[in-house]
């Protein structure tokens, strides 16, 4: 079954495809053409459905549950300043997490607890819709998860049998991924199959790339190392830039990182910023501009974490 057929099935009253879902099949369609593609719309439908899986049978495709690192600067323009290098500023986040970073070990029956805030400011003005959102999402994959998202909740259902994601979500298999961040590329590049750590990467390959990294980043909790090898694994991928004015974010100066991607690809014209302190580089959230579904009204959306751990059971808090 393809994308569009895939499309078609999907409910219509259920929340909005994920980003993530929407720039996967926009890539395997460019991927198909093997034309440069134009440049898409910017707006990008509010919200995010709290859970994408697609089967995963022998060696085939991949499911994807990630986040795409890209960007436009959404904020109020300050004054420009000097700025440094995408690698300084993801080399020291990578610093950053290794300090400050708790190291856990949860057991296979418990959940990762995650509370999250998400803020739509109408660019034109108005009230800002704020939503706090709060999941529960099993350990190892094998209980029902509990998920809200821009205030909508709903149980998701355990892996079936010959079902997964990619990057993974099971503690078992994330303690597999390598800490060494070239080696990290590599293996999610290969979509979790034996990886070839002999072959360059392509061109046509670092935007899928990022996306997985970023979908890994993406986990609130992760096991010790990884998200500091995850950093700087992005810090190597072509076409991730620093933006050049500094923005306010949740009570901090944070400095904007996105990724823009080779010319010609669906992600060249932007959509999603990384945000990060401007002293300590330590990642703050995100910040994107959106379209409200089925209107013409533009939003920028805020979201980060405010709280997040290990818990025996679902609606249980550290």
């Amino acid at each position: 079954m393809n994308e569009i057929e895939l499309l078609r099935e999907w409910d219509a009253d259920a929340p909005p495809l994920t980003d993530t879902a929407r720039a996967r099949a926009r890539f395997r369609l460019y991927q198909a053409m093997q034309t440069p593609a134009t440049t898409p719309a910017t707006g990008r439908a509010v919200g995010r459905r709290p859970l994408l899986r697609i089967a995963v049978a022998c060696a085939a495709a991949t499911a994807v549950t990630a986040t795409v690192v890209v960007a436009q600067n959404t904020g109020e323009n300050p004054p420009r300043t000097r700025t440094v290098s995408a690698t300084t500023v993801l080399r020291g986040a990578a610093a950053e997490a290794l300090r400050t970073e708790k190291p856990l070990a949860p057991r296979d029956d418990q959940f990762i607890y995650t509370k999250e805030v998400i803020e739509l400011k109408p660019v034109s003005g108005g009230h800002v819709k704020r939503y706090v959102d709060e999941s529960w999402s099993s350990v190892d994959g094998s209980k029902k998860s509990y998920v809200s998202e821009l205030g909508y909740k709903q149980w998701v259902p355990p892996f079936r049998k010959g079902e997964s994601v990619w990057p993974p979500s099971e503690w078992s298999k994330l303690e597999k991924l390598p800490l060494d961040p070239a080696r990290l590329t590599i293996v999610l590049r290969d979509g979790g199959m034996k990886p070839d750590f002999g072959r360059k990467t392509r061109a046509d390959q670092w935007p899928m790339v990022q996306i997985y990294l970023a979908g890994l980043l993406r986990h609130s909790v992760l096991p010790t190392g990884l998200r500091s090898a995850a950093f700087e694994a992005l810090a190597a991928v072509p076409g991730v830039e620093v933006l050049p004015d500094r923005t306010e974010f949740n009570g901090h100066t944070a400095i904007g990182v996105r990724y823009v991607g080779p010319r010609g690809t669906p992600w060249q014209d932007g959509g999603r910023v990384l945000l990060f302190d401007a002293k300590t580089y330590h990642y703050l959230g995100l910040r994107e501009r959106t379209t409200a579904k089925l209107t013409t009204k533009v939003y920028d959306q805020s979201q980060y974490i405010v709280a997040d751990g290990v818990v025996d059971r679902v609606f249980q808090r550290p």
